[in-house]
C-alpha cells in the first residue's frame, strides 16, 4: 500500500507505539488522526507531531467510539486505514485480579476494536484500498503466566483479524495483525521484568517502523522479537511441555516482577 495521502485513524495514539506509529505514518505522507483518553497527554502528543488532529475519547465506550469515528471521518474526509492500537493490561495471578480489571481488558483490548472496526467498515469500503491494523501482542502467540486474561484478549484480537481478513478478501480491505514484544512504552513502566525473564525491550519507534513496513507490503502479520521469539513460537507449537518447564523455573521471579504491572 502506498501511504502518501492515506487517511489514517490511530487509536491510543497519544503515547507509546501509537504515537510512534503516528510519527512514522506522517513521515510517509499519510494524514493522521490520533485518539487518547487524557486531554493533557493527547495535547502533548499533538505538539510533538508535524501534522495531526486529535480526538479525546475513550474507545472503550459506545459514545467514545462514535465520537472517535465521526470526528476522524469528518476531519479526514473519509478513512483508508484504521489502526486498533488502544489497549490496557493488568498482570498477576488470575484469582488476585479483580473482576473490574478483567472486564476492562476484555472491553478495551477486544470488544472495542471489534466494534470500532464494524462501525468503520462502510468508510473503509468507500476507500477502495483500505486496511485494518490490529496491534496484538507477542503474548498472543506464546501465553505467559500471570497474563492469562491479557493473553486471551490479545489472542482473540489476532484470530478476529485473521478471520476478518478472509471475510473481506477481494473486497478492497486488507487486515494486518502486529505482535509487538516487550516495548519501551509508558504501558510497561510498572513491569519490572527484564531480559532474564523474557522481557527484553525495544524502542517504540522500531515497532512502529516494522508495522509501517508491513502496511506498505500488505503483510498478513508483523512479529517482533527476532530469532529468539521465532524459536519460542516454534517450541511452543512443537513441544509445549518444554515451554511449561522453562516458565516453571522463572515463575517465582516473574510473579514478583510483574505483580504491579498495570496500565488500564
Amino acid at each position: 500500500m502506498e501511504l502518501k495521502n492515506k487517511r489514517v485513524l490511530v487509536t491510543g495514539g497519544s503515547s507509546g507505539i501509537g504515537l510512534a506509529l503516528a510519527h512514522a505514518l506522517i513521515a510517509r505522507g499519510a494524514r493522521v488522526v490520533i485518539t487518547g483518553r487524557r486531554r493533557s497527554v493527547l495535547d502533548d502528543a499533538l505538539r510533538s507531531l508535524d501534522s495531526a488532529t486529535g480526538v479525546c475519547a475513550d474507545v472503550g465506550s459506545p459514545e467514545g467510539r462514535a465520537a472517535t469515528l465521526d470526528q476522524a471521518i469528518q476531519t479526514l474526509g473519509g478513512l483508508d486505514i484504521l489502526v486498533n492500537n488502544a489497549g490496557g493490561v493488568r498482570a498477576g495471578r488470575l484469582e488476585n485480579t479483580t473482576e473490574a480489571d478483567i472486564e476492562q481488558m476484555v472491553i478495551v483490548d477486544l470488544l472495542a476494536p471489534v466494534l470500532l472496526t464494524r462501525a468503520a467498515l462502510p468508510a473503509l469500503r468507500a476507500s477502495g484500498d483500505a486496511m485494518v491494523v490490529n496491534v496484538a501482542s507477542g503474548i498472543a502467540l506464546v501465553g505467559a503466566p500471570f497474563y492469562a486474561t491479557y493473553a486471551a484478549v490479545k489472542a482473540g484480537l489476532a484470530r478476529f483479524g485473521e478471520a476478518l481478513r478472509r471475510e473481506l478478501k477481494g473486497e478492497g480491505i486488507h487486515v494486518l495483525t502486529a505482535y509487538p514484544g516487550g516495548t519501551d512504552t509508558p504501558m510497561m513502566k510498572s513491569n519490572r521484568a527484564g531480559p532474564e525473564l523474557g522481557f527484553s525491550r525495544e524502542p517504540a519507534s522500531a515497532v512502529a517502523d516494522a508495522i509501517v513496513a508491513g502496511i506498505e507490503a500488505n503483510a498478513f502479520e508483523v512479529i517482533r522479537g527476532g530469532e529468539a521469539r521465532a524459536q519460542m513460537i516454534a517450541l511452543n507449537r512443537n513441544d509445549p511441555v518444554a515451554v511449561d518447564a522453562r516458565f516453571l523455573t522463572l515463575k517465582s521471579a516473574l510473579e514478583e516482577a510483574v505483580k504491579d504491572h498495570s496500565a488500564l
